[in-house]
């Protein structure tokens, strides 16, 4: 007769033990208990969807990883009423398809994906700021960041439809968004296109920009920044106090979704290889985060494409192939886009083009792709070098030209390192430090890219060849006269020799 009082007993018992592990369980993984129907009433979900260094590759770098395969991805696993798509910068220097048309395509592809804002990255200002202005009123999205200042009076830069935040409502959540751009931009595009700007703190930057984000009665503040990982984490526990949802970086390519300091990280990877995501549970009387779960997801093509996303691509596919697939060469093997050979293809071939030169010299960061094998296309060489640069001949002398070359890791053409000391190619004499030389480098360089300030200090009259940089290697490829028969290869190897 006791029997059955001892078993509801167990079981009640059991239920407790049960409860008592739920709520000791992780706040940014399981739910808190709603009080009682009012706090159901204001409880939302929000899902942000994260991408970054998406640099134009619409169609994808593989097959089942571009533009309209993730699109697909998201419709099917998010309800996209209660999601946020953001982008941390960086769109659409990268392949011709987006190069060429100086990133009109590429925003055309980012309306039709749904994004919901996007933080300038470096390369926003690669084609200059008549252009970075005119693909802001062409997006059905702003383009944010709050530490972009015009050097003069240390404003948010007026005209130029960057803006520090834009406010978003997604299922009853009014969501605020602010934007970084990273403090490396005046070394990472042309110089010169961002000369009138400082590009302030980060810290300083939201400190002054939330408060007045919240006083504009938002739910949640978060945060799109182009900034690396390790910078993130530091910002993140820096402005703890300021109870920032969710922050996004960019420009290092990275891919991880984690919590540091109260604060949800997100970073995508890179040119639509995969994304971020977070689902937020939003008590919108507090304003207060009650869940965060998080998790970063591959682009592997398992989706149906998006149907809209593929009709603009195609558009996009077929106008870079009227202006740009006119074949010049063809490639037996590749030529990969962090190999040697290809780099010296680029610098050796700037020395035939313009012989008055002895060395040449270019920064790696500029190579954004390989060469493929088979037919080699001008829209392939406009992939390897996406930005719209010039050569420019700097005279130096001996010891000015041995600062240069031993300033970075660089492409050197014309000039090898033997025993101590850089030999010419052409005369086979190691360079006089008394002596004077002709340096070619690309205009982005010369301005002072990738840190190359020294070159306008050394000589502050250099020439400007007007010569476009992609123009020496085609003219070469041309000049080859391959085919399936007789391909470049060979000839590769003699010039890189």
């Amino acid at each position: 007769m006791r029997r059955p009082l001892t078993l509801a007993l167990l079981l009640l018992s059991l239920l407790v033990i049960m409860a008592c592990r739920q709520s000791s369980a992780p706040a940014a993984t399981v739910s808190a208990p709603v009080a009682d129907a009012t706090a159901a009433a204001t409880t939302r979900t929000l899902t942000i969807l994260y991408t970054n260094d998406e640099h134009g590759w619409m169609e994808g770098m593989e097959p089942g990883e571009g533009a309209a395969n993730l699109a697909g991805l998201w419709q099917e696993r998010a309800a996209m009423d209660e999601t946020l798509v953001i982008s941390g910068g960086d769109m659409w220097t990268g392949p011709a398809i987006s190069t060429w048309f100086e990133g009109e395509s590429m925003v055309e592809v980012m309306n039709e994906m749904g994004y919901a804002a996007a933080a300038i990255g470096n390369h926003e200002f690669d084609f200059g700021l008549e252009v970075l202005q005119a693909r802001a009123f062409e997006a059905d999205f702003p383009f944010v960041s709050a530490n972009v200042r015009v050097k003069t009076g240390a404003e948010i830069p007026a005209g130029l439809e960057i803006d520090p935040y834009t406010i978003v409502e997604r299922n009853g959540v009014k969501v605020g968004v602010i934007g970084l751009t990273t403090t490396s931009t005046p070394q990472t595009t042309l110089p010169t296109n961002v000369a009138a700007f400082d590009f302030i703190d980060y810290e300083q930057a939201l400190r002054e920009v939330v408060p007045e984000v919240r006083a504009a009665g938002v739910d949640l503040v978060i945060v799109a920044g182009h900034l690396c990982g390790g910078e993130l984490e530091a910002l993140a526990r820096q402005v703890a106090d300021l109870e920032i949802a969710l922050m996004g970086g960019g420009h290092c390519n990275e891919l991880f979704a984690k919590e540091v300091a109260g604060t949800v990280l997100l970073e995508g990877g890179y040119h639509f290889t995969s994304y971020a995501t977070a689902s937020l549970t939003v008590d919108t009387a507090s304003d207060a985060v009650l869940t965060a779960t998080y998790e970063t997801v591959a682009n592997d093509g398992a989706a149906p494409d998006d149907a809209a996303v593929v009709a603009v691509v195609e558009e996009w596919q077929q106008e870079a192939e009227e202006e740009l697939a006119v074949g010049i060469g063809y490639l037996e093997q590749p030529l990969s886009r962090r190999s040697e050979a290809l780099e010296q293809l680029v610098v050796e071939t700037w020395l035939e083009g313009y012989p008055a030169a002895d060395v040449a010299l270019t920064n790696r960061g500029g190579f954004r792709a390989g060469l493929p094998a088979g037919e080699v296309t001008f829209a392939d060489v406009v992939g390897v070098l996406p930005f719209n640069n010039v050569l420019v001949d700097v005279e130096l002398s001996g010891q000015e030209l041995f600062e240069v070359l031993a300033h970075s890791s660089a492409a050197v053409g014309g000039a090898n390192l033997g025993v101590g000391e850089w030999i010419l190619e052409e005369s086979g004499q190691a360079i006089d430090p008394e002596g004077t030389y002709h340096l070619l480098v690309n205009d982005f360089m010369y301005a002072g890219g990738d840190g190359y300030e020294m070159l306008a200090r050394f000589d502050p009259d250099a020439y400007n060849t007007a010569v476009d940089w992609r123009q020496p290697v085609i003219d070469w490829i041309l000049a080859q006269d391959s085919s399936a028969a007789t391909p470049l290869d060979a000839a590769v190897e003699r010039l890189v020799e």
